[in-house]
């Protein structure tokens, strides 16, 4: 995702990262990786269970999506960190638009499930519907 930050800021697409693993962690997370976008830490999950992200099943995480995932990263010359906090947190994504409205709402049903940087794309220029 971070590949397309110039076409996110030309269209106005702002990018908030949100953990609920301690401020620590996190922070190291964003030296590690470089980020430009701002991380906000929600240690109580607010955001997490007002968007229906709750537990992931072990099948979620260990099943063969998240192991070609896991794989395709490494290949990439990636590396896998240890997970510091709760792996049974789902993840997902959430594209709110000016007005509030939500746009997208995706609930990841393991660490691989994410919708495709063109869907999010196309969701904001309204080519997705």
């Amino acid at each position: 995702m971070r590949e397309h930050g110039e076409e996110f800021s030309r269209i106005g697409l702002k990018v908030v990262i949100v953990t609920f693993e301690s401020d620590f962690f996190a922070r190291a997370y964003e030296a590690e990786n470089g980020l430009d976008w701002p991380l906000l830490v929600d240690r109580e999950r607010q955001a997490y269970r007002f968007y229906d992200m709750l537990r992931a099943s072990f099948w979620d995480l260990w099943g063969p999506s998240s192991w070609r995932a896991y794989l395709r990263e490494l290949g990439r010359g990636g590396k896998l960190r240890p997970a510091s906090d709760d792996i049974h947190q789902r993840g997902g994504d959430v594209l709110i638009d000016p007005q509030g409205i939500v746009r997208l709402h995706h609930v990841g049903e393991g660490p691989a499930d994410r919708p495709s940087v063109e869907a999010i794309l196309a969701r904001v220029t309204g080519a997705g519907g």
